[in-house]
């Protein structure tokens, strides 16, 4: 049933000065079913990497394990971690030659430096501040383009990233049941738990 489940789905990716945030709801529907309320829709490519997914779930599925394995296979070829730019090329290249069903963002750090990609079913690569994908990434639009900063914080960036996730499922029937929120900084990858998660939601409510 996974790969009959299509895109319904709201994922936001931020880029701050000292990181780069993501966040999703986590409903998976089927037509007007709500087919899992406990979808994963981010994902740690390498210590430096994350992605998150709208669409199939088995395109999604099979991209992730694509690009976690070719990850690995430049970084053991060359002795060298990947820059986040040649991963979203990768990924792009994966695409064009499928393509698959599935709207991915693909962002994190170089050092210091963050970057974020979105990559659509055919290839397509743009690099952004932020971007939104899914069904719900209208609503979300409304929000990161009245309070993204180029000076953000991470930890402004999650709040924000919350804020439009969470306008997104109040609008969109097909975005909801919860909160996914990731970063990476200097300091690696960083899932947050549902308790910071509620904490941060019970102020901007």
């Amino acid at each position: 049933m996974d790969d009959k489940i299509l895109e319904g789905t709201t994922t936001v990716g931020i880029t701050c000065k000292d990181g780069v945030v993501f966040a999703s709801e986590r409903r998976a529907s089927m037509g007007n079913l709500v087919a899992h309320k406990v979808a994963e829709k981010i994902f740690k490519i390498d210590d430096h990497i994350v992605t998150t997914i709208a669409g199939s779930v088995g395109d999604a599925q099979s991209l992730m394990k694509v690009i976690e394995a070719e990850v690995s296979l430049y970084q053991m070829r060359n002795n060298d971690t990947i820059s986040v730019k040649a991963a979203a090329s990768l990924t792009a290249n994966i695409l064009r030659s499928g393509p698959m069903y599935v709207q991915t963002l693909l962002g994190g750090m170089d050092g210091d430096k963050p970057s974020l990609y979105s990559l659509d079913p055919a290839g397509g690569m743009i690099g952004d501040t932020y971007i939104s994908t899914g069904s719900g990434s209208i609503v979300a639009y409304g929000v990161l383009e009245d309070r993204f900063r180029d000076d953000l914080t991470t930890d402004e960036g999650i709040e924000i990233a919350i804020r439009a996730i969470r306008a997104a499922a109040e609008r969109d029937t097909y975005s909801g049941n919860g909160y996914l929120v990731a970063k990476v900084d200097k300091n690696g990858f960083e899932m947050l738990d549902n308790e910071k998660i509620n904490k941060i939601l019970k102020k901007i409510k």
